[in-house]
């Protein structure tokens, strides 16, 4: 495995520096350019490691080795926005300090590109799969999972695999992930302007707003910068499922304005205060999170896109019923089913069997509040690549992964693969 080590370090640095965040829409680019010109980057590199592919259309392709039963393992090569507060350039692909540094290093672009090089070794030491193995890399898991719906249409899903975006030792378990826009009419409201936030999944971590009158005691107070009339607040971005490792930059503003507004103070109830108690709904796969993460203010309402992760064993309507006592009317955004499995499967054991072989380590099956791939299959879970005891990183400024952890994902995932498909 080590002769493709500098391979894919080198293919990694250079994916990164395709900035396939989601962009325009066209007929030919669904997703934007980025995403459209890193997937083709992606399959070109594996038909030249002698793969058979397939590119539906922009939106998802494939890469496929071997015959019999379908065996996925699911990628996604677009990324979230750069964001603020980066020390390296977000698309630069720079290796400095043992690591790779930029947008999708970690997410997910590295564990893909470490998937393909470990099906390279395998092919090259004449490993013969009794399954088709679908390596299926998507462009759109960060805002809608429209390229699995369109895979869903243009060729057969596998029922069983994993994605390799997620956390190791394996996931057995995924909260819900529910994603509402909230409408909270405002009349005579205390600003000309107010937005922040760029994606749903992204903690905020810049807000802004026009104030009709500004007071600028209560803006040092409060942490805020003014310039040009407005007053301007930085977080901290994180995952929108590990929301206490970010700092929400739509809270100082709103707090700027809570004593003008009751509109505004019922925000921060529901949504920071959580008068509802909607964080109080656990499992074993953990508590509920809720993150505000996109503000704005249109057509005398201020519109709040929240990113709620909720318990695997907990019903829908459960959060539901406790949302509605907001009293606003809300949309669903975005939706998806928790994912709930057996941790003694034969898919489980073997994974975690392989991490503790390659990592000289015991564990156990885990549960996150993120959502993975792992749902689009009936018979699929998380693998990796974050360890236990990392620093996170994801959807964060200064991305990155280290060139150990590339040596340990090109090992790890070719004896997973090879256990699993012989």
């Amino acid at each position: 495995m080590m002769n493709y080590f500098e391979e894919a370090v080198k293919s990694i640095c250079e994916s990164v520096k395709f900035d396939s965040s989601l962009g325009k829409h066209t007929s030919k680019t669904p997703f934007g350019k980025g995403a459209a010109d890193c997937l083709n980057h992606f399959l070109e590199l594996a038909q030249s490691l002698g793969f058979e592919t397939n590119n539906y259309d922009n939106y998802v392709g494939e890469v496929l080795f071997g015959s019999g039963e379908e065996f996925a393992i699911l990628c996604h090569l677009d990324v979230v926005p750069a964001g603020d507060g980066w020390t390296k350039d977000p698309f630069g692909g720079e290796i400095a300090d043992g690591q790779i540094w930029g947008r999708g290093t970690l997410d997910d672009k590295g564990p893909a590109i470490c998937t393909l090089y470990a099906l390279k070794a395998l092919k090259d030491k004449g490993f013969r799969p009794s399954k088709k193995i679908k390596l299926i890399v998507g462009c759109n898991e960060e805002s809608g999972w429209g390229c699995i719906e369109h895979y869903n249409q243009c060729a057969d899903m596998p029922e069983t695999g994993f994605s390799p975006d997620a956390d190791f030792p394996v996931i057995y378990a995924e909260k819900g992930i529910l994603q509402l826009r909230l409408h909270f009419p405002i009349s005579r409201a205390p600003f000309l302007h107010l937005e922040g936030g760029q994606q749903a999944n992204m903690v905020c971590d810049f807000c802004e707003a026009t104030p009709r009158s500004l007071t600028m005691n209560k803006a040092r107070e409060l942490g805020l910068t003014v310039e040009k009339k407005r007053v301007i607040a930085y977080g901290k971005s994180a995952h929108g499922s590990t929301p206490e490792l970010g700092e929400n930059a739509i809270l100082p503003v709103l707090r700027f304005f809570e004593g003008k507004s009751d509109v505004i103070k019922r925000i921060i109830q529901c949504l920071f205060e959580d008068c509802y108690g909607l964080k109080e709904l656990e499992d074993e796969t953990g508590k509920l999170t809720m993150s505000p993460n996109i503000i704005k203010y249109r057509k005398n309402q201020i519109l709040v896109q929240v990113d709620i992760r909720y318990p695997a064993t907990i019903p829908l309507d459960t959060v539901l019923k406790k949302v509605a006592q907001f009293g606003v009317v809300y949309e669903t955004v975005h939706f998806q089913k928790p994912l709930f499995h057996d941790k003694n499967s034969e898919l489980i054991r073997t994974l975690l069997s392989t991490y503790e072989e390659c990592t000289g380590q015991k564990a156990e099956p885990i549960a996150i509040g993120g959502g993975t791939y792992a749902r689009a299959l009936k018979n699929g879970v998380g693998f990796g690549p974050e360890m236990p005891g990392d620093v996170p990183c994801i959807h964060m400024a200064d991305e990155h992964i280290s060139l150990d952890r590339v040596r340990l994902l090109l090992d790890i995932y070719e004896k997973a693969i090879e256990r699993l498909t012989k």
